[in-house]
């Protein structure tokens, strides 16, 4: 168990007894009046999000997440089918996976998020590179300062996400991008 002051953003507790990750911490009040931890946090098993207040005082117990190796298969409306080295086959709700559901791609590997063994959530490597499948050429003429441009790319349920990039990326370009902040990061 660990007060509430000692609880980090994305640790994951236990609230009622659901598993809640921590997504925003807000501190409040002084030293004499003591201090209140107002946090913005979200179910991992409904993913419905959740405000509360704490004060410094109360306790919570830290769970640690089971993590496992996984490639992605195939989707199964309304879930998706990732499977391990040994073929076990592990299915998640496309609700669940968020932003991941942007970038992934046949055969990506991955890590599969498990709660008491079931799997709730994928977690993709921090960069990933994608081929942009259409892009605006660049008007001639727009290059003063830090100018920017979509470009979309392909994921696995056949839609186009996108992205910005710079002007100079051009379509069938492969890119770099970060998955935890959607930004374009190099040209490949």
């Amino acid at each position: 168990m660990k007060p509430a002051k000692e609880i980090k953003v994305g640790n994951i507790i236990m609230v009622d007894g659901n598993p809640m990750i921590v997504l925003r911490i807000d501190i409040n009040g002084s030293s004499r009046t003591g201090f209140t931890f107002k946090w913005k946090m979200k179910n991992l098993l409904t993913g419905s999000p959740l405000e509360n207040v704490f004060k410094g005082s109360e306790s919570f117990d830290v769970i640690v997440l089971d993590k496992k190796e996984v490639t992605y298969s195939y989707f199964a409306d309304p879930l998706f089918v990732f499977m391990d080295t040994d073929y076990n086959q592990y299915e998640i709700e496309g609700e669940n996976l968020g932003d991941a559901l942007n970038y992934l791609k046949d055969g990506m590997e991955c890590e599969a998020v498990f709660y008491d063994g079931k799997a709730i959530s994928v977690e993709l490597p921090t960069t990933i590179v994608r081929q942009v499948v259409y892009s605006e050429p660049a008007v001639k003429g727009n290059t003063s300062g830090n100018v920017l441009k979509e470009a979309k790319i392909e994921n696995a349920t056949g839609n186009l996400f996108t992205v910005q990039v710079p002007l100079f990326v051009a379509q069938d370009d492969m890119i770099e991008i970060d998955t935890r902040t959607n930004e374009y990061k190099k040209r490949v």
